[in-house]
């Protein structure tokens, strides 16, 4: 699995110039910076298949706390994963991925 940065780093990959857009929707986001979210997140689906919840969240937090301690990952970074995953889930997971984005920019 990549580490949060490096993947955030990448240019998307339909090909649309999309930062040059200089749009900041999605709370100061670029439309670049949230691709790259939503591209994350289907990767992260894509391995996480079959596995549970909790195995789920625990290679999740433990890649973030990796990225945190290494400098790679951002407050920000966190950010725009949470906007980017907080819309498709309901509100009891929605408020466990908010504590544990608070739990991550504490460290």
């Amino acid at each position: 699995m990549k580490d949060f940065k490096s993947y955030s780093n990448e240019q998307p990959q339909n090909g649309a110039n999309t930062a040059s857009t200089g749009s900041t929707e999605n709370g100061g986001a670029s439309q670049s910076q949230v691709n790259n979210t939503v591209e994350l997140a289907k990767i992260l689906t894509k391995a996480m298949s079959g596995k549970s919840e909790s195995q789920i969240l625990k290679t999740i937090i433990s890649e973030a706390e990796r990225g945190k301690r290494d400098g790679t990952l951002t407050n920000a970074d966190l950010d725009n994963f949470y906007a980017a995953l907080s819309p498709m889930l309901d509100g009891f997971k929605k408020k466990k991925l908010k504590e544990v984005i608070m739990r991550l920019k504490s460290i």
